[in-house]
């Protein structure tokens, strides 16, 4: 379905708010490293236990990124936009009034559900606002952001608990998600695509296996002290799912993710790339 087009004006501060919150998003996937000393002593928990403080977010957004084309395709991207900001932020509320470990990891897939929408979501708001010329200037400025979050997270994180205290490393995401989410409302068109069909289960199922025992296998050995074999054996059923999603995506006419965008050149550079760098592909939706 076709929006008006917004004018400059508008398009600018809705780029200001989808790079704020890739920076919010990706902010947090670093930021509580350096803290979690802190919060072991606090929550009364073992150091070694507050790794999955780090590894529930990290897998939740990997199985909700995959679903994220197809609902704002279906509700439109301001909508969703809105949906994952209020996630993010209830996330953050109650990672910061966590009392213990089981809590705080269950607040944590609260703040990924919200964190795994707000990139993908946030860009396809982009790609469907501004001119085809603009393209490439307006992702680049919506990027830029989302890599200096990582960089900045761990020393950010360590400063906040020395000066303050651990909870406001969560803390600090509610005014600016706050300030977010009324930007969205007034600056951020609520687009959607017409005949998108049935939300394709079985293929998402099949990707988010993939895509947990892919991270699995890759936390697995540093993070998690798993043994060869059993990273092994994820990286088999990781391949194993993909496998099987290729064979459902040729056969299906509206796949959750069509395979048929391999086939555009540049997009296929991108994600060798983007492979060939270390980084997890996720999933997009056109």
């Amino acid at each position: 379905m076709t929006t008006p087009m917004p004018d400059d004006r508008t398009r600018r501060i809705m780029l200001w708010v989808v790079a704020v919150g890739f920076f919010m998003q990706t902010l947090d996937s670093t930021i509580v490293n350096t803290a979690l000393p802190s919060m072991a002593r606090s929550l009364g928990e073992s150091p070694l236990r507050m790794q999955s403080v780090v590894i529930a977010y990290s897998l939740t957004m990997a199985v909700i990124i995959p679903a994220s084309g197809w609902l704002a395709d279906r509700f439109g991207t301001r909508t969703i936009f809105q949906t994952a900001i209020a996630l993010f932020v209830l996330g953050s509320l109650l990672c910061a009034y966590a009392g213990t470990l089981p809590f705080l990891v269950a607040a944590r897939v609260v703040q990924g559900v919200g964190g795994a929408m707000l990139l993908p979501v946030g860009r396809l708001s982009v790609l469907r606002t501004f001119p085809r010329d603009q393209y490439l200037q307006a992702l680049s400025f919506v990027a830029i952001p989302g890599m200096i979050g990582p960089l900045i997270g761990p020393t950010l994180g360590g400063w906040l608990t020395q000066a303050l205290s651990w909870h406001w490393i969560f803390l600090i995401n509610v005014p600016v998600g706050i300030l977010g989410a009324l930007a969205t409302v007034r600056y951020m068109p609520n687009a959607r695509q017409s005949g998108i069909g049935r939300f394709d289960v079985a293929g998402y199922v099949l990707l988010a296996i993939a895509m947990l025992a892919l991270s699995f296998s890759l936390d697995g050995l540093a993070e998690m002290g798993f043994q060869h074999a059993t990273v092994l054996m994820l990286l088999i059923a990781s391949m194993a799912a993909l496998t099987a999603y290729v064979l459902h995506a040729g056969k299906r006419r509206q796949p959750l993710f069509p395979l048929r965008l391999f086939r555009i050149h540049s997009f296929a550079w991108a994600c060798s790339a983007t492979c060939s760098r270390g980084s997890a592909m996720a999933p997009c939706r056109s």
